[in-house]
């Protein structure tokens, strides 16, 4: 069928049933994409007008010193030590601006907010560390027992020091009487000897500041076991033990 019969035969339809909307079809749908057009435009407009109201269109609002009520479409210079409220077109507070600070309020604040940090960092630690010594501990017994096994090794090395001391007295004992030969004159002494002797006194000397070291270290260790089971003692809910008379 050709184009023109294929009209004919279309108008005859449209004519037959009654009806136009099947044979209006395609100008009805040109109005339809014109109208949503300009319905997509009037949308993005008012949407745009009411971010431009919203954005530019506050008022900031104070009372000075004085008592008098101010009101501007910026800050106010005359309420930077007040309070000053932002209001938008309908009277509603959008924000509130707190006064500004002088340099010594400032460095007040400043100061108050490092300290309020590190009480908060000290807190934050406590805790860590409460959460450590539960986990690694859970009696009394076996906190004593790691007291014990760490003082087993400063008590270990205290005896190998003083046994290092005996061998050095006794090497001593025989390169004195090696000089023994040379009391008359000790500046006759060999060489070799004189630096034996030498030596021996400083590895003597030495061996005695190492046992001040392990000393001064089993004190620290039972500070700090002394130190962690009055904390444990506090976590776990036991009472402390009643002091000796």
């Amino acid at each position: 069928m050709t184009a023109a019969p294929l009209a004919t035969h279309r108008r005859s339809v449209c004519a037959l049933t009654g009806t136009a909307v099947g044979c209006a079809w395609p100008a009805t749908r040109r109005w339809l994409g014109v109208l949503w057009g300009w319905w997509v435009v009037c949308l993005l407009a008012s949407a745009a007008h009411g971010q431009t109201n919203e954005a530019g269109g506050g008022i900031f609002v104070c009372v000075d010193a004085q008592g008098r009520r101010i009101t501007s479409d910026r800050p106010i210079p005359e309420c930077l030590a007040r309070e000053q409220r932002e209001l938008s077109p309908a009277g509603t507070t959008l924000r509130i601006i707190p006064p500004s600070l002088t340099a010594d309020e400032r460095a007040r604040e400043e100061a108050r907010a490092q300290q309020e940090a590190v009480q908060k960092a000290r807190l934050l630690e406590e805790r860590r560390r409460d959460r450590a010594l539960l986990m690694r501990y859970q009696s009394e017994e076996q906190h004593q027992a790691e007291r014990r096994k760490q003082l087993e090794v400063v008590l270990g090395a205290q005896e190998a020091i003083r046994q290092r001391s005996l061998e050095l007295q006794k090497q001593r004992e025989v390169w004195l009487t090696e000089m023994e030969f040379y009391k008359a004159n000790p500046a006759q002494a060999p060489a070799w000897l004189k630096r034996n002797l030498r030596d021996n006194q400083e590895q003597q000397a030495s061996q005695q500041r190492l046992l001040v070291i392990q000393a001064d270290e089993m004190a620290r260790i039972n500070a700090r076991f002394d130190e962690e089971l009055v904390r444990l003692r506090q976590l776990w809910g036991h009472p402390p033990p009643p002091r000796r008379p």
